[in-house]
């Protein structure tokens, strides 16, 4: 496996199957979850609501084609 291939995982968080970089959930330091489930917990820990974290993941996607 090259140094920037990842094996596929499935998010428990939201069901989602990915090939990315985990991010470490916030709830427990222990579970691996998906970048997006990763930067929505980072951001309501700072309390941005649901709509704009959604706007945020939504910007990111569109500048980095989803990766």
């Amino acid at each position: 496996m090259k140094k920037d291939e990842f094996e596929k995982r499935v998010c428990p968080r939201c069901g989602k199957t990915y090939a990315c970089a985990p991010a470490l959930s916030r709830e427990d330091n222990e579970t691996l979850i998906c970048p997006d489930c990763g930067t929505k917990e980072a951001l309501a820990s700072i309390g941005v609501d649901e709509d704009e974290q959604k706007q945020i993941l939504d910007t990111i996607h569109r500048y980095t084609n989803g990766q």
